[in-house]
């Protein structure tokens, strides 16, 4: 529900809040007063587009906000979500325009695109009129409309279910079928190429690790020689190991003697001879690793060789030969098992295709069943609307070549305007003022069953009740207050009968400001005694006579009981 409407410097409107409530609400005033500007505001903070000549003169920019409150499960809120927007309790659609046409949206003072703005402005609120039919008129959105007026929602959605499994199933078996045709023209070939590679036996990591034990065997023939002759000076013939074991024993053998000169020559000895025997052991360590078979490092370079070989061949990093060794294997078992697996796809889509067309063809008959229905209720409303001679009609067309997501019904208001005359699609074949009775009554009769279009406002803007007479006037009245009693309405209108109505009765002026040289437009919400005298002047003109207010009072009255 709309619940606040502001507008800040919007052409003539400088300053402007409204509050609404549920029900029917009127929109009346002289021509001129700013109906359509207060209504073109409104459209901008839905998304509309913007015009730089909506900013009043002087200011630097316009402003129009709306406030909604929404129920819990309405669906906007899903809409929120998925543009990550926080979802309050109320939602403030704003969009501000400035004077080099430059527009900005926000939601819940989150910036947005205008593309946003429009899809949340499109759930939240139904505009038409004679001139602006997006409402009942786009073909595309008639089915939708015949499921919910026959609670048939749920049918639908199974229906959609069993084509998503229908089409997942089509698309297993053919993209099977297709995979076992691309091995059979290849099965010579797969078989070379899985005999090769399962000869070879790449493993994952083994170019790296040959590579690397390569790198390191070539490197180690390179310091061999060095290393044994170290290994020579140290432990060789010429060696200073046993010459300076010698010095040490006899040197000991004097100790007694004269201990303080001999001790630490021994002990520095000492220290020397462990040192000589560690560098020994590491020596033999080292040339013991760098000690290679040289047939070894031969048969690495042969694997490298053989391996990069089969890499070049079939286009492959030579780590990725092993997966594609099984591919080849799996295509090749696609080839000798397929034609089982096959079968049993084929029979698997064939009972989804049989289920979806079963559940169709139900859904089909209920909404055929849910078209005379409708067609009766909405033909009852008519004639009140002074459209007594002419005819609505539901068009089911049911084509199972055709069937899609939604059936295998292409669903379309039609009507006939006059008796002999050609019946047609509802756009094509009404006038704009039939437009909107047509409208009208299909709304009425939507709302009655609980499947009203429009999720949260239906906003009039062209004035459906124009050039009618008295009692086509108070019959639309009538259908526009039961509308109100299940979505939010907000009409322009110049029929007393249809103000007469209303649960709310805002007026319309343009007020003068400044002395004369600027003026504004101005909302008032009407109280009873303004109200009927409002009303009395809708019937009477620019001179209100005493008469005009007896019979404003009686149609308030009238419309009360």
């Amino acid at each position: 529900m709309l619940a606040r409407l502001s507008i800040r410097d919007i052409v003539l409107i400088d300053r402007l809040d409204i509050d609404f409530v549920p029900g029917l609400a009127v929109l009346t005033g002289e021509t001129g007063a700013g109906k359509s500007i207060l209504l073109d505001a409104f459209a901008l903070a839905l998304g509309g587009r913007g015009d730089a000549t909506l900013v009043r003169q002087g200011a630097e920019q316009g402003q129009v906000t709306a406030m909604f409150e929404l129920p819990a499960k309405h669906p906007v809120r899903a809409l929120l979500s998925e543009s990550d927007i926080a979802a309050d309790e109320a939602l403030i659609l704003r969009r501000v325009q400035f004077t080099d046409g430059r527009t900005r949206a926000f939601v819940n003072d989150q910036p947005v695109s205008v593309q946003v703005l429009q899809t949340l402005g499109a759930a939240l609120v139904e505009i038409h009129g004679q001139h602006d039919a997006r409402a009942l008129v786009d073909a595309g959105t008639h089915r939708g409309l015949l499921d919910a007026y026959g609670r048939l929602e749920a049918d639908a959605a199974a229906v959609e279910t069993l084509w998503k499994a229908r089409r997942d199933a089509e698309e297993a078996v053919e993209k099977h079928r297709a995979g076992i045709e691309r091995a059979a023209r290849e099965a010579d070939w797969l078989r070379h190429a899985a005999d090769e590679l399962n000869k070879l036996k790449p493993a994952a990591g083994e170019e790296t690790a040959l590579a690397e034990r390569r790198t390191a065997m070539m490197q180690s023939e390179k310091v061999a020689g060095d290393l044994r002759d170290a290994h020579d000076a140290v432990a060789g013939s010429g060696s200073p190991v046993p010459a300076l074991s010698a010095a040490v024993r006899r040197l000991e053998r004097r100790g007694a003697q004269a201990p303080a000169l001999v001790e630490p020559a021994v002990k520095a000895l000492d220290v020397a001879l462990n040192a000589l025997e560690e560098a020994r052991g590491h020596l033999e360590h080292a040339l013991r690793v760098a000690d290679h078979d040289p047939q070894e490092l031969e048969r690495i370079e042969e694997r490298l060789f053989a391996l990069r070989a089969a890499g070049r061949k079939y286009n492959s990093p030579v780590d990725a030969l092993n997966t594609l060794a099984e591919k080849y294997v799996a295509d090749l078992a696609l080839i000798d098992a397929g034609a089982d697996q096959l079968a049993a796809l084929e029979k698997a889509a064939k009972a989804a295709s049989a289920r979806f067309a079963a559940d169709a063809a139900k859904l089909s008959a209920a909404r055929k069943k849910a078209a005379d229905k409708l067609d009766k209720a909405v033909n009852g409303e008519l004639k009140p609307l002074k459209l007594e001679r002419a005819k609505f009609s539901t068009q089911v067309e049911s084509d199972a070549a055709a069937a899609g997501p939604n059936g295998i019904d292409r669903v379309e208001f039609w009507v006939q305007t006059n008796p002999g005359t050609r019946p047609g699609p509802l756009m094509k074949v009404a006038s704009g003022g039939e437009l909107a009775r047509f409208l009208l009554a299909l709304k009425v009769v939507l709302a009655d069953r609980g499947s009203a279009p429009a999720s949260v406002l239906e906003k009039k803007v062209d004035e459906i009740d124009t050039g009618v007479g008295g009692a086509v006037a108070d019959a639309i009245g009538v259908r526009l207050a039961r509308l109100g009693d299940r979505v939010q309405v907000v009409t322009v209108t110049h029929a007393p009968q249809v103000a007469a109505r209303a649960g709310r009765h805002y007026l319309i002026t343009k007020d003068a400001l400044e002395k004369g040289k600027r003026v504004a437009t101005r909302v008032t919400e009407l109280a009873a005694p303004r109200r009927r005298e409002e009303i009395a002047r809708m019937l009477a003109g620019a001179e209100i006579t005493e008469e005009a207010r007896a019979a404003a009072e009686k149609l308030i009255r009238a419309a009360a009981g």
